[in-house]
């Protein structure tokens, strides 16, 4: 049951964040560049933005060290749902991936 919450979370993590950037993008123009400008607007924001940086790194580190040692490749796709989506969807899916069933 918990394995599959997991992956309600990372869909949702996917999702709905992605909400949020389409609309900024839709209402602004389909400028990223603007979009990464406007997360250093103030410091709450660049806090948030190097927060979310620092965790992301070191989710990295925990996926890669954790497949270093249990052979569990398809673990790696989490990596580019972390800095592609984020956080919110990389994490979740970890997780999903990690509480497999042993066989």
């Amino acid at each position: 049951m918990l394995r599959w919450l997991w992956l309600a979370l990372a869909a949702w993590g996917a999702v709905h964040p992605m909400y949020w950037f389409m609309t900024y993008l839709s209402q602004n123009g389909w400028d990223f560049g603007a979009m990464i400008d406007a997360w250093y607007v103030n410091a709450s924001t660049t806090g948030l933005v190097w927060d979310l940086t620092i965790a992301a790194i070191a989710l990295t580190l925990w996926i890669l060290s954790e497949v270093a040692v249990r052979r569990n490749w398809v673990a790696l796709i989490c990596i580019p749902a972390i800095f592609c989506i984020g956080v919110s969807c990389g994490l979740p899916l970890y997780l999903y991936v990690r509480s497999r069933p042993a066989r």
